[in-house]
């Protein structure tokens, strides 16, 4: 590493800033229930909305009614995105005449984008029609990114509110969300991408012919369709020689845009970030990164002016990124080293003049080393699940990086508004143990936290490693979960432990060895992106309703400061040290034990 690669992340946070503190405001108005200031010309919008559901968007609700219309809406959703996809073959915007998906892959999928996972088991340039693509996928895209602003508006209330019975309405949250925020946000980026050259049309896929004909090697097949073996059972194989290739098309930047700023994640292409329709430039990379955080930290200055206090929502964001800061610097700096095995052979000097040195594999040469590695330091502190380069031939610590990300619940940023209630969660936790410390009954901005609200942080911090734990274990154990490993020893065991480390915490990236789209593994990451997902906002949504029925308390000369770098440090801490006890164990079987073994042979 050198100097250019210290200018990133810092041309990167710079930025994310200047972009996110107006944002905040923004967020802080859009949280409230009047005009939006420059966006005065959506209120009748808002209004017909509201007319055409027989919404009151003056009515309050208290947590359990918010979390059954959230609940609802979201079952509904996956019913419809489900559907869309089982009847896609017999509906327009088809081209390429691709057929339905399957209904283990459809639930999976429908559940996924739901979710915010967004976990492709497909190919979707090879799976999904363009119809599917727009009216399933991009639109829960939207929906799915609204939910988890409304959840973390819910809870900001709680704190800022005076012995109030409601929470706020979640129809009206999901509406400004996504009307003053979400849809312009994306148009604005859709022109840019479109700008760098990502595509967007509705033309069927193009044949072109190579500069050189391509000649590669195959798996013979028989009439049947299944591979022909030898007498010893192994395959054949023959060589085939081609003039032509097929370029996917379709409607690609009005998808990608709502993917980052959504930090959803599910690329039109199979090859997400890293293929060239969705991801051309160096410059587009860095803005695709810019806006994977951006509705994040903008949450964070929300908060700030929500509860009355800048400073927490500095307090907050500074934790954040004091915790990725470490983290991308581990990831960038373990990319950077030489394979040990290309050392012993002699070509770590050839490598260096490519990118400094370090480890290429797996990554596009138009980005290299140090923007892949933030990249995938980004999607996976963010909940985004985008991915342009393959984790799966990082270093071993250059893997465990994202794989720790994720564990550490999706908080370093996190998803749009999964990321700041879970931190929130987290501060919860942190004020409690200080409180146990000093013996003072624990407050948090105002308000005292009591054993109903340590319970419902409880179940919130250790549903998704049940999860993840649980889920791995059960496919390590079964042939099932075994069977679509493609590296065996650490690394097999590495791959399961992402998959369920992705799903519970709502990422969706893969480690990309895994062959994950069988019934097994499609209903089995389903279960967990659902509980992942909806199992911490019910309890999320349940300390809400507590806090605001409490008494907003003055602040003494006793109360703990929750903010400055004392408070910054515990937050921190408390975050890397329940990711600790609940994964070290499964991180020592996966990434150290491969890291150790790399540098035993």
């Amino acid at each position: 590493m050198d100097i250019r690669s210290l200018a990133l992340p810092a041309v990167f946070f710079v930025i994310l800033l200047a972009l996110s503190w107006p944002l905040g405001i923004l967020l802080a108005r859009v949280a409230g229930s009047g005009r939006v200031r420059g966006l005065g010309w959506l209120r009748g919008v808002e209004s017909a909305l509201y007319r055409a559901a027989g919404v009151d968007p003056e009515q309050g609700m208290g947590w359990k009614a918010y979390a059954a219309a959230l609940l609802v809406f979201n079952a509904a959703g996956t019913l419809v995105v489900y559907l869309l996809q089982r009847v896609q073959a017999w509906l327009p915007l088809n081209p390429q005449g691709l057929g339905n998906v399957s209904p283990d892959s459809a639930f999976n999928t429908a559940v996924s984008f739901v979710s915010n996972t967004n976990w492709q088991g497909y190919g979707g340039e090879q799976t999904m029609s363009y119809l599917t693509q727009m009216l399933a996928l991009t639109c829960q895209n939207f929906f799915s990114a609204a939910t988890g602003i409304a959840v973390v508006f819910a809870l900001i209330r709680g704190f800022s509110a005076r012995s109030a019975k409601s929470i706020g309405n979640f129809w009206t949250d999901l509406t400004r969300s996504t009307l003053y925020v979400l849809l312009p946000l994306s148009l604005v980026f859709a022109v840019f991408l479109m700008g760098q050259g990502v595509i967007q049309n509705f033309a069927g896929y193009q044949q072109v012919a190579l500069l050189e004909p391509l000649t590669y090697t195959q798996p013979k097949s028989g009439a049947d369709g299944q591979p022909v073996l030898d007498a010893q059972g192994q395959p054949l194989t023959e060589s085939v020689t081609t003039a032509t290739q097929t370029l996917a098309m379709g409607p690609v930047a009005s998808q990608e845009a709502i993917k980052m700023l959504g930090t959803n994640g599910g690329g039109f292409f199979n090859a997400n970030s890293a293929h060239p329709y969705e991801n051309p430039t160096a410059l587009s990379n860095l803005f695709q990164m810019v806006s994977i955080f951006l509705i994040p930290a903008g949450l964070c200055f929300a908060f700030g002016r929500m509860v009355g206090d800048a400073r927490q929502g500095w307090t907050i964001l500074a934790a954040m990124t004091l915790l990725f800061v470490v983290m991308a610097g581990g990831v960038m700096l373990a990319e950077h080293q030489a394979h040990p095995a290309l050392q012993a052979m002699g070509v770590d000097q050839a490598a260096s003049s490519l990118q400094s040195g370090g480890n290429m594999e797996g990554k596009e040469t138009r980005f290299g080393i140090d923007a892949s590695a933030l990249f995938a330091a980004v999607t996976t502190a963010a909940s985004c699940g985008a991915v342009n380069a393959m984790h799966d031939s990082f270093t071993p610590l250059g893997g465990a990086v994202p794989l720790v990300l994720m564990q550490f619940g999706e908080v370093v940023f996190g998803g749009v508004g999964s990321g700041l209630y879970g931190m929130l969660v987290f501060a919860i936790m942190a004020v409690f143990i200080a409180g146990l410390m000093i013996g003072r009954t624990p407050e948090y901005l105002g308000k005292k936290i009591q054993a109903y609200e340590m319970k419902m942080t409880s179940i919130a911090i250790l549903v998704t490693p049940v999860l993840v734990l649980a889920g791995t274990a059960i496919a390590v154990m079964l042939d099932a979960g075994k069977v679509g490993v493609a590296n065996p020893g650490a690394h097999g065991f590495a791959e399961i432990l992402y998959a369920f480390s992705s799903a519970a915490n709502n990422n969706g990236s893969a480690f990309a060895g895994l062959s994950a789209n069988t019934p097994f593994y499609n209903w089995m990451l389903a279960i967990a992106m659902w509980f992942g997902r909806f199992g911490v906002i019910v309890p999320v949504l349940a300390i809400a309703g507590s806090l605001a029925a409490k008494q907003r308390l003055q602040t003494t000369a006793g109360t703990m400061p929750t903010h400055g770098p004392m408070f910054v440090g515990l937050l921190a801490g408390v975050v890397v040290l329940v990711g600790v006890l609940n994964y070290v164990p499964a991180l020592a079987l996966g990434p150290v034990a491969e890291h150790l073994q790399l540098f035993a042979k």
